[in-house]
């Protein structure tokens, strides 16, 4: 399997996207399970056939990417790949040093922000980005290695992560969440995404009231024809974390703010992932604590 992977690494990102649209479609005939839950919920958010059907290629180029992203040299900047918008934004809340939370939901490319990002402001700060390890020993070790690049972090989704999220706030840093990921049980509430109840993790909002950095929302549309990525940086329309919110109030506010960014593009939101799924055992409940 590593050596497919590095022989994918050389592909070109047309050809890695090509052939992920194939697979995305091969995985949505061969999977019942998979094909009903994408039905299920692209049904929940009124998802037009056309942007269901996209969907299905573009959840397939996600993962034919995945190669090329994780080991791309270092050395080898994206440059011309990504196209901003708002980067502007993130470099006036770095300025103010009280750290900053960036939020993106599984929408388009995912993956890129954290390396575009760690890109841009590694001269002057930078970016930890939390994950989940995978749970092959093989695959855990090469997301490490992968995403192991000047400027950029991990910390896992565990308490030594957290811990780990807070001391970067502190030191007026960047840190990166999914916040439509399934958090573990006892590090969420159960909060409406798009009509239905999905347990939502209340991290992303407490890093906010307890280390008072900024907040901003980005994601990364993946183009046609491999010519790269649009990472779109904008604040939240409304107020999603204050010292007198209520757990399930400011986890409803950032289900909002991520329906909003999912709607601009649809068909790249990764309508086949287990959002409504009940949340796995956890041996401790992770308090974000002072």
């Amino acid at each position: 399997m590593l050596t497919l992977i590095h022989w994918l690494s050389r592909r070109r990102l047309s050809t890695l996207h090509s052939c992920g649209a194939m697979l995305g479609w091969l995985a949505y005939a061969l999977s019942p399970a998979y094909r009903r839950r994408l039905d299920e919920n692209a049904g929940l958010a009124d998802l037009s056939a056309a942007a269901r059907r996209r969907s299905v290629a573009e959840a397939g180029r996600m993962v034919a990417e995945l190669p090329w992203l994780w080991l791309r040299p270092p050395a080898r900047p994206l440059g011309d790949l990504v196209h901003w918008q708002g980067e502007n934004l993130i470099a006036d809340a770095l300025a103010e040093g009280r750290g900053l939370v960036l939020l993106t939901p599984h929408l388009g490319c995912f993956e890129v922000c954290a390396q575009a990002i760690a890109e841009r402001i590694s001269d002057r700060s930078r970016l930890t980005a939390m994950y989940r390890p995978a749970r092959q020993a093989w695959l855990r070790q090469l997301e490490e290695t992968a995403r192991d690049r000047p400027g950029l972090s991990t910390a896992p989704a565990a308490l030594t992560g957290v811990r780990q999220m807070i001391r970067a706030l502190r030191r007026g840093e960047a840190v990166g969440l999914l916040p439509d990921q399934v958090p573990p049980d006892g590090m969420g509430v159960w909060a409406p995404f798009f009509g239905r109840s999905a347990y939502t993790m209340t991290l992303a909002t407490r890093l906010v009231q307890q280390t008072g950095a900024a907040l901003l929302l980005i994601w990364a549309e993946r183009l046609t024809g491999g010519r790269g990525y649009v990472l779109r940086v904008s604040l939240p329309t409304q107020p999603l974390a204050n010292q007198d919110d209520e757990a399930l109030a400011s986890a409803s506010a950032v289900n909002r703010e991520m329906e909003r960014l999912i709607l601009q593009c649809p068909g790249q939101y990764l309508w086949g992932y287990h959002r409504y799924k009940q949340p796995r055992p956890s041996d401790t409940a992770v308090e974000v604590a002072r």
